[in-house]
């Protein structure tokens, strides 16, 4: 029998508000409270509410810890300055992705890495492994966070009435120590939504708490509460890679067009440098696929796995695909040969059940907000 997975600090919570659960990575989730689309327009244009705790809480302290994480990932976190996030990719040995994630600078020897929970326990098996010989501690700390999330434009204003920390000053990509309605938390201006935001880690019994605080907060200013379901057509619309649909151990961060989170200048070796050398040189001489946008000019929703063809050749494959709240047509992200792949490309259709629907190539994202 396969365990039951595993519940977040805020569940009775999403039942009480009736929301439709679903297991995602071994843990229960919410998919959606009511409309998915709702959901989605309320992140776009006022504000959203998630529980992210499922995500993979990994601490890195001791004086090795940044040389530890330069050996042990594809970015330069030796040179992230206190305070900051960094997005970076953890390599197998053949250049493969293991997981994308954010690297917080907490102090000057201290380190929180935030994987994707699909992947928790393969990064933290691989951090521990290769931060041996180096001065560095590393402790899993999924039990010890809860992660809320709240993102859209009406987001600032929400969160400014429950804290006095400097939300004004906060980067994009950074994070800082503050009081959140009376709750110790980590507030990061960080997400995963394509609009401005913040996501706030907190202990878990504290989660409730400041979840229904945010509401309260957020009641008169469209605050919604969110699932998975629009969480990913959100990402999708802004050109966010998924892992396991637009990353996988079969891609190098060259394959899908992110070779600039691998920093070759960092002092010191690094897992998977000879092996993503090698894929740097490939790349720069013949792109391999490239990942794409595809907006279908018909209704039907071109899928995870459906193939992209040119008249009767295979050129690509789809990689994550869902109707666009805000386009309001059917959108996709595929990995399409070079020859098809600029945006414009005549001729490009994905296969849907046999029938050939046709697609127009835009470049990502599909959607950029208004700064």
């Amino acid at each position: 029998m396969s365990p039951s997975p595993r519940r977040t600090a805020l569940d009775a919570v999403h039942r009480a508000l009736g929301a439709t659960m679903t297991d995602f990575a071994g843990w229960d989730m919410p998919l959606r409270y009511g409309s998915e689309r709702d959901e989605h327009q309320a992140v776009r244009t006022a504000a959203g509410l998630f529980d992210l705790s499922h995500m993979g809480e990994i601490t890195l302290t001791g004086p090795g810890a940044a040389a530890a994480l330069d050996y042990a990932l594809a970015g330069n976190i030796g040179k992230l300055a206190v305070g900051r996030a960094r997005y970076t990719m953890i390599c197998r040995e053949d250049g493969g992705i293991l997981d994308d994630l954010i690297v917080y600078r907490l102090g000057e020897t201290h380190f929180m890495v935030v994987a994707n929970a699909s992947n928790a326990q393969v990064v933290l098996d691989e951090l521990t492994a290769r931060a041996e010989g180096f001065d560095a501690a590393v402790r899993d700390d999924r039990d010890a966070y809860a992660l809320l999330a709240v993102q859209g434009p009406n987001s600032p204003a929400i969160l400014k009435s429950l804290t006095d920390a400097d939300l004004d000053g906060l980067k994009y990509y950074a994070g800082l120590p503050g009081t959140v309605a009376g709750v110790d938390a980590l507030i990061a201006r960080t997400g995963y939504t394509g609009e401005d935001g913040f996501e706030l880690f907190v202990a878990p019994a504290d989660a409730e708490r400041l979840w229904q605080a945010l509401t309260e907060a957020g009641k008169d200013a469209g605050l919604t509460p969110c699932g998975l379901s629009c969480r990913d057509t959100l990402r999708l619309e802004a050109g966010m890679p998924l892992y396991g649909h637009e990353l996988t151990t079969s891609l190098t961060p060259y394959d899908a067009g992110l070779g600039r989170v691998v920093k070759f200048e960092k002092e010191g070796d690094f897992v998977g440098r000879m092996a993503l050398a090698t894929a740097a040189e490939l790349a720069a001489v013949k792109a391999p696929r490239k990942l794409v946008g595809l907006v279908a000019r018909g209704r039907r929703v071109p899928r995870a796995g459906y193939q992209v063809v040119a008249g009767d050749a295979v050129v690509g494959e789809v990689t994550s695909g869902a109707p666009s709240p805000t386009l309001g047509k059917p959108i996709a992200m595929a990995y399409v040969d070079a020859a098809h792949a600029e945006p414009g490309s005549e001729g490009v259709s994905v296969d849907i059940r046999g029938n050939h629907e046709p697609m127009d190539v835009v470049a990502l994202p599909f959607y950029k907000r208004q700064k």
